[in-house]
Order: C-alpha cells, then sequence, then structure tokens
C-alpha cells in the first residue's frame, strides 16, 4: 500500500510550498502514524529507527500550530548536542521557509548574550540543548508560558549523557497544560520511567520493534589479526571508492592517530570530536554535508541523529562500546531508504559483544572473513551504556545556577 502523500493532508499552503521545494512527496511510515496523534494533541512516545523522518515527524505538525502573529514561544524541542540542535534548526527553518514563524536554537559555546537578543526580538519555536537553556532561565527573562508542544528528541541518549535532573527541572518549569511528544531509538527502563511521570495517557508507537537498522544497510564484519587492519581499510577505500565515508574511533587519542595515518593515504580526509571548538566542529559538519570533505574520522558525538544524505560507507574502526552505539553508528548511512554499508572490525575478545549486536539489533550479517562459532559464546548479562563522550553531567538545581558552556 503507497504511504500518503503530503497533498492529502490539511496543510497550509505555505508549508506545502516548501515541502515541495524539499522534493517531500510522499510521508514515511513514522510521520504517517504519528501525524494524526500529533495534530489532536496527543502525547507519544515513539521509537523508530534511525534516518526514519523523526525531525519532520514532528516539525511538520508543529510548525503547522505555530500562530505566528503571538510573539512568543509556542514549541520547545530538547536535544542533547550541539550538532543535533543545529541540525534540527535548520529543518525546520526549510519547513517554513515562506511563513513568518521564526526557528532559533541555543547551546553552549556561543555568546549567551548574542541567544539573549534573539529570545527577546522574537522566537515562535526553540530548539534547546538543557545546559544553555537552563542558563537562560535563570539569567534571562525567557518565558516558557505558551509552550503548546514540548519535544524530547533524542530522548535516550539525554538520558545517558547525565541530562536527567535538568530534563525534569525544565519540564517542572511548564507548569501550563501542554502536550509532550518523546522521540527516542531504544526504550530503557529510565526512558519508561521518565514518559510514566510526565507523559499523560501516551499513545506508543514502536515502529522498530522487529527491525533496529535499515533494511538498505548492508552490515559487514571483519575479524583483523594483529595489525593489518589500517592496510585492509586503505586498500578496500580505494578499491570501492565510497562516495562518503565515517571512521569511528572510541576515543579522542585514537580519532587523532588515525587522522595522522589516513591522510597520508587518502585526499579530503578530516576529524572531530568532543575536544574541539564548536566552531570548528559546525564548519566541518557543513562542509561535510556539502561534500567538500569525502572522509571524517570521528568519535560518537557524529553517531547521533546527524543526517549526512550522501554518506554510503561506516567504518567501526574501534569495536563499538554497546549495541546501541552499533545501532546510532551505523545509521549515519542507508538514511531514508538509500543504501549504505557498514564495515565493523573485531577481535576475539569482542565475540560476546558481536553476538549481543548481531542478535540485539536483528541484522543479517555479512562475513568478509571467516565466520566465527558464535553458538556456545555467551553474552554479557549487562550492556554496556556508555558512548565515549566522558563523564556524564550530574547533580541538581537547587540554589543559584552555575553557568556553563559546555551543553
Amino acid at each position: 500500500m503507497p504511504n500518503m502523500k503530503f497533498t492529502e493532508l490539511n496543510l497550509n499552503p505555505e508549508i506545502l510550498k516548501a515541502l515541495a521545494r524539499l522534493k517531500y512527496e510522499n510521508l514515511t511510515p513514522i510521520q504517517e502514524v504519528t501525524f494524526p496523534h500529533i495534530t489532536t494533541g496527543k502525547d507519544i512516545i515513539a521509537l523508530a529507527e534511525t534516518g526514519s523522518g523523526k525531525t519532520s515527524a514532528c516539525g511538520i505538525p508543529i510548525v503547522q500550530s505555530v500562530n505566528p502573529t503571538q510573539n512568543t514561544i509556542q514549541a520547545l524541542v530538547m536535544v542533547p548536542t550541539r550538532e543535533l540542535a543545529l541540525q534540527y534548526v535548520s529543518a525546520i527553518s526549510d519547513i517554513c521557509k515562506f511563513t513568518e514563524i521564526a526557528p532559533f536554537a541555543v547551546y553552549g559555546g556561543f555568546p549567551i548574550e548574542t541567544q539573549k537578543a534573539k529570545l527577546t526580538h522574537g522566537v515562535h519555536i526553540l530548539i534547546a540543548t538543557p545546559g544553555r537553556l537552563i542558563d537562560l532561565i535563570y539569567n534571562s527573562p525567557i518565558s516558557l508560558a505558551d509552550v503548546q508542544t514540548l519535544i524530547l528528541d533524542e530522548a535516550d541518549e539525554m538520558l545517558n549523557m547525565g541530562f536527567l535532573t535538568d530534563i525534569e527541572f525544565i519540564i517542572s518549569c511548564l507548569i501550563h497544560e501542554h502536550q509532550t511528544l518523546l522521540f527516542s531509538a531504544t526504550m530503557p527502563s529510565s526512558i519508561k520511567r521518565l514518559a510514566k511521570k510526565y507523559l499523560k495517557d501516551p499513545v506508543t508507537l514502536e515502529l522498530n520493534a522487529d527491525q533496529v537498522s535499515p533494511q538498505s544497510l548492508i552490515h559487514q564484519f571483519k575479524q583483523i589479526v594483529g595489525h593489518s587492519k589500517f592496510t585492509w581499510l586503505t586498500e578496500y577505500m580505494s578499491k570501492e571508492k565510497p562516495q562518503q565515508t565515517i571512521i569511528f574511533c572510541n576515543s579522542r587519542r585514537n580519532c587523532e592517530r588515525m587522522f595522522d595515518h589516513l591522510k597520508k593515504e587518502i585526499d579530503s580526509v578530516d576529524m572531530i570530536h568532543g575536544g574541539m571548538e564548536q566552531s570548528k566542529r559546525t564548519s566541518l559538519f557543513n562542509r561535510f554535508k556539502k561534500k567538500l570533505v569525502k572522509t571524517i574520522i570521528a568519535t560518537d558525538i557524529a553517531s547521533r541523529g546527524l543526517d549526512f544524505s550522501h554518506v554510503t560507507l561506516i567504518v567501526n574502526y574501534d569495536f563499538p562500546d554497546s549495541p546501541q552505539a552499533y545501532t546510532h553508528r551505523s545509521g549515519r548511512t542507508a538514511r531514508m531508504g538509500r543504501k549504505g554499508t557498514a564495515i565493523t572490525f573485531f577481535g576475539r575478545g569482542d565475540l560476546s559483544d558481536l553476538k549481543t549486536i548481531i542478535k540485539g539489533n536483528n541484522i543479517t550479517p555479512v562475513w568478509l572473513s571467516d565466520e566465527p562459532n558464535l553458538e556456545n559464546i555467551r553474552t554479557p548479562k549487562k550492556q554496556k551504556h556508555h558512548y565515549g563522550r566522558g563523564k556524564k553531567r550530574t547533580g541538581g538545581h537547587r540554589g543559584k545556577r552555575r553557568p556553563t558552556n559546555n551543553s
């Protein structure tokens, strides 16, 4: 059965004009399922595979609901990272291009006074990282009194990064009736507790219950012995000539070491990790999206939510920390039905976690080396939930708020 078309929805002409310009014709499955619930004001918990169209799934109906003549924040979108905030505001800006609606993103690493000035001038849809929004709540006259819809995007990652206290504080500032939309790739117990506490009779939509990774994604695995990994990878890339590639490492040090070696072998390569200045990170992401850079070496800062439509190859150079990390890394390719390949290097010590990844992500592996015997390998009782991001954010907000630029 063909997907519903955007022209079949009762959307404002300005929004339909923008969607036509973006070449959005048919709704993705998550857009089709969530749209009626969002437009009728229901709280929802939406679990979907990465790259399924989650941003526009809530972005389109939110833009539709905003009254541009009311110069107040009417929708609040919470995201875990600066990069996601920038991507989100870009997507919303595309949707409301022909309207008078003003979206804006606030995040750490950018002058707060500039953000205060913009908020005073008028913002209808605010996208924010938790830390910077709380700084603004404490240090500016920002008002959330007219927020009709709160969106928690990549909710599992926000909790994984230690933002639970911040999220609860922000929700406590919305003392009036409002709609809450919770988007997440996974459903750990912490998300269930958050939803039970703050959502009102939510509709739960599990579009990834039986399928975590996109069907158009080929999962390849290669066992590495000794120091042959780098040589094999450079020969593979020279032969296959991927359109764009992201190579994941588990630490900044590994990322820098890999970059030093790879820049001597291939052209158009750069690196990104959390220790870099925000301006450099943003510049690299923009150049990568414009295909001005073909290969980036990254820590897991590049693994969540970011939409790079031209990436055809993901390389897990360092074995992922968890099945969830594998899902989000590999999800940077094969987005929105496009084809892509994820290659994961593993050693004998990774067999237990490898078995868990294959089973937990419901994937069909393609072996680039001899297939290991995983039958008698015992899987770990508890999954690791760290993503190589450093210490988690902790602490409450009693008393004076400590300003931070790290969100």
